[in-house]
């Protein structure tokens, strides 16, 4: 019996039928398994919309506020064909297409499995929630100003104008309730030390009317940037001035000259402010007045450069010091530059002037050291009575000189006739 045994253990048949039976039963073991019916839950399978590009491009409709982008489903099937699917790889679909005018509206959907997946016994047998609602809404535009601010820090020397921005207006598409609440698009950019014009391209956040960040969920953009340019200009102190005619005794030595504002700054061009280092307001003839003047003006600017000062207008001040006044007639009243063939007759026969000088000089001055003359250069062949301007001298006294009285100069009267040829004398008469 164990020699009977022992070649029976021995014999390669034997082990082919036992391996033989072995895999029969493990095939049929398997084979039961994956067929048993097997239920799955799947979770955060997520919403899809199909024909949503359709709807948009020919009804100008889209689909807003989705109550929820993800559902729950139930699945029964072999084990072997539930146990291979994942959420991430299922859908829940929903045919937009079709739908025609904006409503809100609830629509079931269908449950899509991979490409390749055996359906045919599978089944859905519970989906949470059974149906989706949402929006349908009316698809429209809305452009809105491009505002912002630069937060670094210009060099000194320079000054920095308003931002500007390319492009300065953009233009947002989507639903008309999204689009209501954005007011602006807000622009953030910096840079430290600059000192010169800066440009950058960077992005931009929608804004509400109450200056708070909108959501852009929806919504698109005619472009996702923007340039944001910072022009820099160069800062120049400027000091102002004034042209003085030196006369009537004053000189710039012994005349005070006063001006508010003294200076204003300037930005622009570094090449244009480089030939600037002095403004002149205006030319005062200091004949004009007897010891003080005062008078504003305008503050002259290149179209090119701008005043940063903003002071528009300075007052001038120009004060006559250590000089006084004296009044004189004078009776030395002459013509020059008569016009050939004619005669000028003096009728002025004296003429009162203010001198002013220091006082030493006034008080040893005379009327013969002052002549009035008439140069009557213009007048070619007038005849009639005329008042000329006539130019005072002081001889002997390059101190003293005549002001104007209340800043009108000073006149004669004279008559200008043809002068009349005599007729030769005869022999014997």
């Amino acid at each position: 019996m164990k020699a009977n045994l022992s070649k029976l253990y021995n014999s390669k048949a034997f082990w082919a039928i036992i391996s033989l039976i072995c895999s029969m039963i493990m095939w049929i073991y398997v084979a039961s398994v994956e067929t048993e019916e097997f239920k799955q839950t799947f979770r955060g399978v997520r919403v899809q919309l199909v024909g949503e590009t359709l709807l948009r491009n020919s009804r100008n409709l889209v689909i807003t506020d989705m109550e929820t982008s993800t559902v729950t489903v139930e699945v029964v099937g072999p084990r072997r064909i539930v146990g291979s699917l994942d959420s991430d790889k299922i859908y829940a679909q929903i045919d937009v297409s079709k739908l025609s005018r904006p409503a809100y509206t609830s629509q079931q959907y269908t449950v899509s499995f991979p490409d390749g997946t055996d359906t045919s016994n599978l089944t859905v047998t519970r989906k949470t929630p059974e149906t989706i609602n949402f929006m349908v809404s009316a698809q429209t535009t809305k452009s809105v100003q491009v505002r912002g601010s630069f937060d670094g820090s210009i060099a000194e020397g320079f000054t920095a104008e308003t931002p500007i921005f390319e492009p300065a207006v953009i233009t947002l598409s989507g639903p008309e309730a999204y689009l209501r609440n954005v007011e602006y698009a807000w622009v953030t950019f910096s840079k430290e030390n600059v000192d010169s014009t800066y440009e950058v391209e960077t992005g931009y956040t929608l804004m509400t009317a109450d200056n708070t960040p909108a959501s852009t969920t929806g919504i698109t953009f005619s472009t996702d940037v923007v340039t944001a340019t910072l022009p820099i200009q160069t800062l120049k102190e400027i000091s102002l001035g004034v042209n003085l005619i030196e006369g009537g005794g004053a000189s710039a030595e012994n005349t005070k000259v006063t001006i508010e504002p003294e200076s204003i700054t300037l930005a622009g061009d570094s090449k244009i402010l480089a030939g600037i280092n002095k403004i002149m307001l205006t030319t005062i003839d200091l004949t004009d007045f007897t010891s003080t003047f005062s008078d504003k003006y305008t503050i002259p600017i290149d179209n090119e450069l701008r005043n940063v000062t903003g002071a528009t207008e300075a007052k001038v001040t120009v004060e006559i010091v250590g000089l006084e006044t004296k009044n004189f007639r004078v009776t030395n009243i002459s013509c020059i530059n008569m016009t050939e063939g004619f005669h000028a007759n003096i009728l002025t026969e004296g003429l009162f002037v203010t001198l002013r000088g220091n006082p030493e000089s006034l008080a040893a001055l005379k009327n013969e050291n002052i002549r009035a003359v008439a140069d009557l250069t213009d007048m070619n062949a007038s005849t009639g009575i005329f008042m000329p301007k006539v130019k005072i001298y002081v001889d002997g006294f390059t101190d003293v000189g005549a002001i104007k009285m209340n800043g009108a100069d000073y006149t004669v009267s004279v008559e200008i006739e043809r002068a009349v040829e005599r007729e030769p004398e005869r022999a014997g008469e």
